[in-house]
This record gives structure tokens, C-alpha cells and sequence, in this order.
């Protein structure tokens, strides 16, 4: 059975995020410009990175390799296209998280937006213990609202993400990464409209800061 990603299309996403009813594709893109840019860092995975919003934002005289990591293969081919400056960096892989996070790269930051929804805590989980990354940085969305998706002329494109879609918690997602080594070093909040906001969680490995375990 397909998953709901796979038959989404990109336009219809992207079209809907960019809503001013939304905001997301420009609220994200100001945060993964701060996602790249503050750590000392030469290699990033982005899982779920859809259309590569934020791309923009790579300097090629810091990055030496950038993996882009999707479910939908049509995607990923629009990143390509939409992104020729940094193709010599550029490796975009398709994969079903969901089964294949043994497959994942490593790589010394770890970028998740808006993707843990998606595969929920455990599998997330699995992928950074997989990556193996020196830093983690991810956005979540939180609703205080009824419905999870904001209402637009796009909405039932997304009807079937029902079946895969986890509500999100900021305290359950740091114990998930606590448990695996990662202690919480940043968290910011971008306020959205319709009774969400997109709240920003960083980590470190503990390994890498020498810090003892709590």
C-alpha cells in the first residue's frame, strides 16, 4: 500500500503551505536558514525535505555534502531541478522511512521538519541513531486548534495523511532523543495562524559535549 506522501502533489502542498491562511513554507524557510547556518558542521541530511524550501540557504564553502531524503520521487526530482548550484553537493534518496531507515547516511546535522508527524517517536528514533549526527534540529507543528490542517482550496489533497499522521508533543520528543543521547540545547516558537505554531527543537549528542548523563 502506498503511503499518503507518495500521491501528494508537490504543487498542491506547496501551494497550500504558502497560504497566508498558513505560512508555513515561509516561516519554515527563515528557520532552516538558522538551521544551517549555527553549526560548526561540513555534512547535513534533511528528512523530508519535499521541495527543498530552504536550499537556498546552503554555502557551499561550509557544506561538502547534502543529503536530501524523501518518500515521493517526484520530489526529490524537483529539488534537482530546482536546485543545479549545489548539485555537486546534492544527494537526494528516496526511501520510506517508515522501512528503510537502516539505509539513511550519516551525517554531522540532522535537519527534520515537520517529518515526525509522519513516521512518529520510535521511528524517528531509529533514523538518528542510523544518521549518527553531532546535531539534530527539527520543527514540529503544535495545534491548540480542532483540526491539525489548516483549511484551504487544497485540503483534501492531504484526507489520507489521517492514516499515518501523530500528534506531536514538545516533552515527549526531547525524552524520545534523551533516551538515545541527545541533550535538548535550543527550543524557539513561530507563532502561525489558525491556532498553531511551529516550535523549533535542537540537539547535541552528549558525546560531543561531554556532558554527563542526567
Amino acid at each position: 500500500m502506498l503511503n499518503p506522501w507518495e500521491e501528494i502533489l508537490l504543487s498542491d502542498y506547496e501551494n497550500h503551505m504558502k497560504l497566508d491562511s498558513v505560512m508555513q513554507i515561509q516561516n519554515m524557510n527563515q528557520m532552516m536558514k538558522g538551521q544551517f547556518e549555527g553549526y560548526p558542521v561540513s555534512s547535513v541530511a534533511v528528512l523530508g525535505i519535499a521541495g527543498g524550501n530552504g536550499l537556498e540557504h546552503i554555502d557551499k564553502n561550509k557544506y561538502r555534502k547534502v543529503y536530501g531524503i524523501d518518500i515521493n520521487k517526484e520530489y526529490l526530482k524537483a529539488v534537482y531541478e530546482r536546485y543545479p548550484n549545489i548539485s555537486d553537493i546534492l544527494e537526494c534518496l528516496q526511501l520510506n522511512l517508515l522501512e528503510e531507515t537502516d539505509k539513511l547516511p550519516k551525517a554531522e546535522l540532522l535537519v527534520a521538519n515537520l517529518l515526525v508527524e509522519y513516521i512518529g517517536y520510535d521511528c524517528f528514533q531509529k533514523a538518528v541513531k542510523q544518521v549518527h549526527p553531532r546535531f539534530v534540529s527539527c520543527i514540529i507543528q503544535i495545534n491548540a486548534g480542532d483540526s491539525w490542517v489548516s483549511d484551504s482550496p487544497y485540503i483534501h489533497a492531504f484526507d489520507d495523511l489521517n492514516k499515518v499522521y501523530h500528534q506531536m508533543e514538545e516533552k515527549e520528543l526531547i525524552q524520545t532523543l534523551k533516551g538515545i543521547g541527545y541533550k535538548l540545547t535550543a527550543q524557539k516558537e513561530n507563532l502561525l495562524p489558525n491556532a498553531k505554531k511551529l516550535v523549533q527543537l535542537d540537539f547535541q549528542n552528549r558525546k560531543d559535549t561531554n556532558a554527563p548523563d542526567e
